[in-house]
């Protein structure tokens, strides 16, 4: 088994007077964040606030860009090109910088978000898009990519450091991809679930399909959303369970395994 890991999630979802979540608690308990920045959610204050938490957690800080789409909350489809991709990619990672710097804070890491995400793991076109994005900002940001997708090989062809993602939180198909969020079993809401899901990867180096299939896969970082009612009780529940298999649990940067 792994000896350490990382736990990551995605934060700073509120916007206006519109509030998502309950970062403040979930920053107690991860050792990455990776931020919204104001396409699907997220404004400037929320993102600020955000990386605020981050600093005094010792928590890792990452971008998080998704789809221009706050109603959608990013997870309906949208058609870009791979210069738009690109171009949105590199603009919210820039002003996620910014904001970062502005409160001596620095962005780690890049992980895209909802739809964008789940289109280009099986698109090479996206995900070269994403990459090339990415190391056009800073060369030095690890890409924390799905794995099992196409992202996982555009990051390394563009010279990327690579940190493989899981989810505690979320089922699997055949082909090692996300189930779609519209088919009822999606999600796991139970904690204990989520702690022997996320074990088994670990344990294996696999993602486990809702029909049992086994997908070989490295498990660098575990996601648990943020936006759920069960996030606090199912990241607790997901650190406590590794500790106590003897895994350190480190923010993305100081993963020793990651390429």
């Amino acid at each position: 088994m792994a000896s350490e890991v990382n736990i990551n999630s995605d934060l700073g979802e509120s916007f206006g007077p519109w509030k998502m979540g309950n970062d403040t608690e979930v920053l107690k308990i991860v050792r990455s964040a990776n931020v919204a920045c104001g396409f699907h959610a997220g404004d400037p204050s929320v993102m600020a606030a955000t990386v605020k938490l981050c600093l005094d957690n010792g928590v890792s800080i990452g971008a998080h860009p998704g789809f221009q789409d706050l109603q959608g909350f990013g997870r309906r489809v949208i058609r870009m090109s791979d210069a738009e991709i690109e171009h949105a990619m590199a603009y919210q990672i820039g002003a996620l910088m910014g904001v970062a710097a502005l409160h001596g804070g620095k962005v780690t890491h890049v992980k895209p978000h909802g739809m964008m995400a789940n289109m280009s793991a099986e698109d090479e076109g996206i995900s070269t898009a994403m990459a090339r994005a990415i190391r056009a900002v800073d060369r030095n940001l690890i890409f924390l990519a799905q794995a099992v997708t196409a992202q996982i090989p555009a990051a390394r062809k563009a010279g990327l450091r690579v940190a493989e993602e899981v989810f505690a939180d979320r089922t699997y198909t055949d082909t090692g991809l996300l189930t779609p969020r519209k088919e009822k079993n999606s999600m796991i809401h139970d904690a204990d679930a989520s702690v022997a899901h996320v074990k088994r990867m670990i344990e294996e180096q696999a993602i486990f399909s809702t029909s049992g299939k086994k997908v070989p896969s490295r498990v660098d970082s575990i996601c648990v959303h943020g936006d759920g009612p069960t996030a606090v009780a199912t990241a607790r529940a997901v650190r406590a369970g590794l500790e106590a298999s003897q895994i350190r649990i480190v923010p993305l940067a100081e993963l020793r395994a990651m390429n």
